[in-house]
């Protein structure tokens, strides 16, 4: 299928998983990790104001927009920030990020969630 592409997830845990995701439903990636059940608050509703879905770009980066002024003011916030961080809701994909790699660093206020 032309409009699916394989992307590698890590979670908090340590958990991989590869995943098929669709490039054509107009969803941000913070959306499609939620859809497939990994547990990100996403508080601001992805609008780039709370950074709970943080993640780290393993591979594929060079295919990714740049981060917009405020995606990177939002990451100045975090402890733990790197070159590769970037806000998994103002990432949309396209068929260009097949094997993308990406490790989930947004952080739970509740740990039970």
């Amino acid at each position: 299928m032309e409009n699916i592409i394989n992307i590698t997830v890590e979670d908090r845990d340590g958990t991989i998983q590869q995943l098929e995701i669709p490039t054509d439903v107009n969803m941000s990636l913070m959306e499609l990790l939620k859809a497939w059940n990994y547990k990100i608050l996403a508080t601001c509703g992805g609008i780039a104001l709370c950074a709970t879905c943080h993640v780290q770009i393993r591979e594929g980066a060079e295919n990714l927009h740049s981060a917009s002024d405020m995606e990177l003011d939002m990451l100045d916030t975090l402890p733990d920030v790197t070159e590769q961080s970037r806000l998994a809701c103002q990432l949309r994909l396209t068929n260009i990020n097949n094997n993308l790699s990406i490790k989930i660093k947004g952080g739970l206020e509740d740990k039970s969630y």
